[in-house]
């Protein structure tokens, strides 16, 4: 299954590519991640609390950061496996300057297995969607904030009311 977007972060390309490549924020920004420990360079064992539809569960895996090229490019590949069956992915993040802002350009594909992969690719691909816009949004509150302050609180109800923050302001101002 193909996984592709872009989003916009109100914030510089190097602040952003810092932020996509510190454990600590991943850790805080991805969706239902329970742990995410260095266990070598650019390598990562992870637990994450995820699901599809009614099938829900824990992954453990690793997650490796690949093709490096600060501030512009780098390659996620993960691995995990669970109760609800396992998944494996790669994907391209590619930043652009905007200005102030930063698009970033994401592409990748994913292969599940197991029982949550009775769901359905549409369900599949609804849920990525939808872990790929917390994702961002709690990434860009994080953008927001002063490298010497405390990192935003995050969090399902949070990141929701970001996100429609964010869209009423798009809505209403017109960009």
């Amino acid at each position: 299954m193909k996984i592709e977007g872009t989003q916009l972060i109100e914030a510089r390309r190097t602040r952003v590519y810092d932020l996509l490549v510190d454990p600590e924020v991943l850790k805080r920004t991805i969706p239902g991640c329970e742990r995410l420990e260095k266990t070598d360079d650019n390598t990562f064992a992870t637990t994450i609390k995820a699901g599809v539809g009614s099938v829900k569960g824990v992954f453990t895996g690793t997650v490796r950061l690949e093709d490096l090229k600060s501030p512009e490019h780098f390659r996620i590949v993960v691995e995990a496996k669970g109760g609800p069956g396992f998944l494996k992915g790669a994907g391209d993040l590619d930043l652009e300057d905007q200005g102030e802002l930063t698009l970033v350009k994401y592409a990748g594909d994913v292969q599940v297995g197991g029982t949550i992969a009775s769901v359905g690719q549409r369900m599949i691909q609804a849920s990525a969607k939808m872990m790929a816009s917390q994702f961002f949004t709690a990434l860009g509150a994080e953008a927001k904030t002063a490298v010497d302050e405390p990192p935003p609180q995050h969090g399902f109800f949070r990141t929701a009311l970001r996100w429609f923050s964010g869209w009423i302001r798009k809505l209403v101002g017109g960009s």
